[in-house]
């Protein structure tokens, strides 16, 4: 894992998965009518929450699937049918239509206060995040892999705080047809680092060499 092509391939699946480009539009959906200095808050304030969350996955995550008797390599399967069926979402924008749905009801309930719900659950720690978050961990050959997914995550998730603090900035710079465009690509990518989650898990089981 401490492999820079492992080190790589962790950044983009995770940097894929949670799609700062694509919260983007939704954060500033979540925060009209603040001000600057209120969306500031909010964004701090959701990448902290984020940040606490993702790491309980990494450090519990797998402990949880052995309590329950479930292997990495059935996971890894699971996890990457899951992450395949996220990127046929990306593929055909349903994912970006669920993300301002859950929006718009988060914005109903918390409208003061969107960092917790929807911001950091379910927008940025999503159960594809969750999913990958594990996977990544299950993957871990010790406590400096661990230490190594950790930075990704933190990375990820400081790219999302910046696509917050720029949303109305990047919003104009790619309107809807090159968000439309980056998700679209995106998706691709995940579908085929999904497929390779998959054929992972196989081989554990002894299929397909």
């Amino acid at each position: 894992m401490t492999e820079l092509s492992a080190l790589i391939a962790a950044f983009t699946t995770l940097f894929i998965i949670i799609d700062p480009p694509g919260l983007a539009p939704v954060f500033i959906a979540l925060t009209q009518g603040m001000t600057t200095r209120q969306r500031r808050t909010i964004a701090v304030r959701a990448f902290f929450v984020a940040s606490l969350l993702m790491m309980m996955f990494l450090l519990l995550g797998e402990a949880v699937l052995g309590f329950v008797g479930i292997s990495m390599d059935a996971f890894r399967i699971a996890g990457g049918i899951l992450l395949f069926l996220t990127a046929l979402d990306m593929l055909f924008q349903r994912r970006q239509a669920r993300r301002e749905d859950s929006a718009a009801e988060g914005q109903a309930e918390h409208h003061d206060d969107p960092s917790v719900f929807p911001l950091s659950l379910p927008l940025i720690v999503g159960p594809g995040a969750i999913t990958t978050v594990i996977l990544l961990a299950g993957e871990a050959q010790g406590a400096a892999d661990l230490a190594a997914i950790a930075g990704i995550i933190i990375g990820v998730l400081l790219i999302v705080l910046l696509a917050f603090l720029a949303a109305p900035a990047i919003e104009r710079a790619l309107g809807k047809t090159g968000l439309s465009i980056v998700t679209r690509v995106l998706g691709m990518l995940l579908a085929a680092l999904a497929v390779q989650f998959v054929l992972d898990g196989l081989r554990g089981f002894g299929i397909g060499g």
